[in-house]
C-alpha cells in the first residue's frame, strides 16, 4: 500500500476504537464544554455503552476530568495539539509578523492551514474588538468553502486534490452572501488562483469581511495563509483592496525571505 493512501473504515488495519476515542475527544467544543454520557453519545451518534467506555478511558488517561455527571477536557489534550505546533514552528516565527499587521492597522490576523475542507488556525493576533459569535483562537476550525484563507488554500490545490476535496463540502447559505453551488465555488477558487489572493465579503458571518494570502518558504513550500479580518461597517471594500492587501502581500514576501 502507498503510505498516503488512506485506510477504509472496513480495512483489517482500520483501529476502529483509536478512531471513536478521537471523536469523543473532538465532540467537545467551545458549545458544548462540558457533556453528560447522554450528550456525548448523542452527538457521536454512539450507543450510551459504548460512549461511557471511551469517556471512563479517556478520563482514566487525564485527557478528560469528571464532576459528577459531566466531562469536559483537561489541559493535556492541549499535548496533542503541541507536537504539530513544535514541529511547525514556523507558526512561531510568523506571529511577529501577525502582531506587526495588527499594530498598525488594529485589525485582527491569522495563519492557517488546510486540513480536509476546513481552515485551521495555527497563529493569531487578535484586535480589541471581536468580530464573530464565535472567539477565534488557535486551533478554530472555519468552514474553507466560506473564508478568505480556506479558499486561498484551496486555489493551491491540484486538481485532482481540489476534487477531493470539493466532493467532501457541503455548501450551505450561511448569510444571504454565501455561495450555494459548486460551480459557483469552483469559479471563485480559480480567481484566487489567478489574482493570488482572495476576499470573503459575509459569507460566514453578517459583517465579517476579510483578505487572505499565501504564504511560502525559500523553497517555495507552502506554509499557509494569512488573513486579514475586519467588520463590513467599519472597513470598505476599498480599504480592504488598497490599503490591507497591499500590506499582508508585503509581510508575505518578508516571510518568504525569513523562513526556510
Amino acid at each position: 500500500m502507498n503510505q498516503d493512501d488512506k485506510l477504509n473504515p472496513d480495512d483489517r488495519d482500520f483501529v476502529t476504537a483509536l478512531a471513536s476515542g478521537l471523536e469523543v475527544l473532538q465532540a467537545f467544543d467551545q458549545n458544548t464544554p462540558r457533556m453528560t454520557l447522554s450528550e456525548v453519545a448523542a452527538k457521536t451518534g454512539m450507543n450510551r455503552a459504548k460512549a461511557r467506555r471511551f469517556l471512563l478511558t479517556l478520563h482514566a488517561l487525564d485527557y478528560l476530568k469528571k464532576q459528577h455527571r459531566h466531562f469536559e477536557l483537561t489541559p493535556k489534550v492541549l499535548q496533542l495539539g503541541h507536537a504539530f505546533l513544535s514541529v511547525n514552528r514556523y507558526g512561531t516565527m510568523i506571529q511577529p509578523y501577525l502582531e506587526d499587521i495588527t499594530r498598525q492597522i488594529n485589525e485582527s490576523t491569522s495563519l492557517g492551514i488546510l486540513d480536509g475542507d476546513e481552515v485551521v488556525y495555527i497563529a493569531r493576533s487578535a484586535a480589541e474588538h471581536r468580530l464573530m459569535a464565535i472567539q477565534l483562537s488557535v486551533g478554530t476550525r472555519l468552514p474553507a468553502a466560506y473564508t478568505s484563507m480556506g479558499r486561498v488554500l484551496l486555489a493551491q490545490l491540484s486538481a485532482a486534490e481540489l476534487n477531493t476535496c470539493l466532493a467532501q463540502i457541503r455548501l450551505q447559505a450561511h448569510t444571504e452572501h454565501s455561495l450555494v453551488t459548486q460551480d459557483q465555488l469552483r469559479q471563485a477558487i480559480e480567481q484566487v488562483r489567478v489574482q493570488g489572493f482572495a476576499i470573503v465579503d459575509q459569507e460566514l458571518d453578517s459583517g465579517l469581511r476579510s483578505v487572505a494570502v499565501p504564504v511560502f518558504d525559500k523553497q517555495g513550500f507552502l506554509l499557509g495563509a494569512i488573513n486579514i479580518s475586519t467588520n463590513a461597517a467599519r472597513v470598505d471594500m476599498k480599504t480592504l483592496r488598497e490599503r490591507f492587501l497591499p500590506l499582508l502581500q508585503e509581510k508575505a514576501s518578508l516571510i518568504r525571505t525569513a523562513v526556510g
